[in-house]
């Protein structure tokens, strides 16, 4: 009788899936679309990858180490920042650039605003977004021993036809894990069966831009046009890697269709309009931002409580 008496505080609720559960499904998650780039692109990828991840480690041991903070590294979640932000690289990049890329993820994105769960846009894009701005023509820069010349999106958006199958598949140029299709896809199945991320983002995401590129793409209703921009550039795995970051995404449900719908639109305008054959990482940094006023608008008012929201 005793126990039936007792009273905890909130929440009454407990799950035994953790912090380092989520993220250690992530890392199993992005391994084909990380294997597949050393495949790809040879000793160069798995060598940017090792350093980076290395890199977005160690300096969040060092800080916390040095801040007299807890150690968090056991979470996984600085790995699954170097791993991304390390994807999103070029093979053809030298080493140092994953190092500057990892500390600038960890340090300024991440710990300097209170650590995992307080950052305000995705760390590896905003330091992927910091390199390309400040290392512009490296981070362009995607020839390799395997490939030389112009990206698949590149070469669309200069009018030249591209081969759809060698999208899918992977084999062209690009950052090391965004250019497999089916890797990309395995990965994001995984994540799915097992309810770490569902199809509210990712689905509201694709569809809003494969509407876009219909309507504005100047090509209508084309299946080669859109199956190209769908399986080129860093779509599929910013949409089921990024764009679903707990952290950074919304927590309401209409929320969370709202902000797939704005990456959507952002992508789509980057990408048709812009300058660049890209988007993605510019589009969900953007969409990050907006998350606190997509949350306002959306939360649900609570039962009994009438009037405009405060």
């Amino acid at each position: 009788m005793s126990d039936l008496m007792k009273v905890s505080s909130n929440p009454h609720i407990r799950s035994k899936v953790t912090t380092a559960n989520i993220m250690l499904a992530v890392v199993i998650a992005l391994l084909p679309a990380a294997g597949f780039g050393i495949y790809n692109f040879g000793i160069d990828a798995l060598i940017l990858i090792i350093v980076t991840v290395a890199s977005t480690v160690l300096t969040e041991l060092i800080y916390e180490k040095a801040m007299h903070k807890k150690v968090t590294i056991g979470d996984f979640s600085a790995v699954v920042t170097g791993l991304l932000l390390a994807l999103n690289l070029p093979s053809s990049a030298p080493w140092w650039i994953g190092v500057i890329g990892g500390i600038f993820a960890i340090l300024v994105v991440k710990m300097l605003f209170g650590g995992l769960g307080q950052n305000f846009m995705n760390p590896a894009l905003g330091a992927r977004c910091f390199l390309l701005i400040s290392y512009t023509s490296i981070m362009c820069n995607f020839e390799c021993d395997a490939y030389s010349g112009a990206t698949p999106l590149a070469s669309l958006k200069a009018g030249e036809s591209v081969n759809i199958l060698d999208m899918v598949i992977g084999k062209t140029s690009g950052t090391i894990g965004e250019t497999s299709m089916i890797a990309i896809v395995i990965g994001a199945c995984f994540l799915i069966l097992l309810g770490v991320i569902d199809l509210k983002i990712p689905g509201s995401y694709i569809v809003t831009f494969t509407v876009f590129v219909i309507l504005f793409g100047g090509h209508g209703f084309d299946p080669a046009f859109i199956s190209a921009h769908l399986a080129g550039g860093g779509l599929m795995l910013g949409a089921f890697f990024m764009a679903t970051d707990y952290v950074t995404r919304p927590v309401t449900r209409a929320g969370q269709y709202l902000y797939g719908v704005v990456l959507g639109l952002l992508t789509g305008i980057f990408r048709i309009y812009g300058p660049s054959a890209e988007g993605v990482s510019y589009a969900i940094i953007l969409g990050n931002l907006l998350v606190p006023l997509i949350e306002k608008v959306t939360m649900p008012i609570a039962f009994g409580k009438r009037g405009k929201r405060a």
